[in-house]
């Protein structure tokens, strides 16, 4: 199975929580405004994830989640 992290940059205001207890750095402020004025986080460092989780208990604003994948081959149409 894989994962991904998924960050509602509009629910996110910014507060840094999750970038400090981050333990591979991953995640960064962002340097454009979200809908409600604040500057919301991004991955800056997708691939170095380990998708510990961390970041989504910390997050006062629940704006952080990890999903889990399913890795199926999408078939082309003919």
């Amino acid at each position: 199975m894989a994962y991904k992290l998924y960050i509602d940059t509009n629910r996110c205001k910014g507060c840094g929580l999750c970038v400090s207890v981050c333990p591979k750095n991953v995640l960064q402020i962002s340097e454009e405004i979200n809908a409600k004025g604040y500057f919301p986080v991004y991955q800056a460092l997708p691939e170095d994830c380990n998708f510990c989780a961390t970041c989504c208990m910390m997050c006062p604003d629940v704006a952080i989640t990890i999903t889990e994948e399913n890795e199926e081959t999408v078939e082309q149409p003919e």
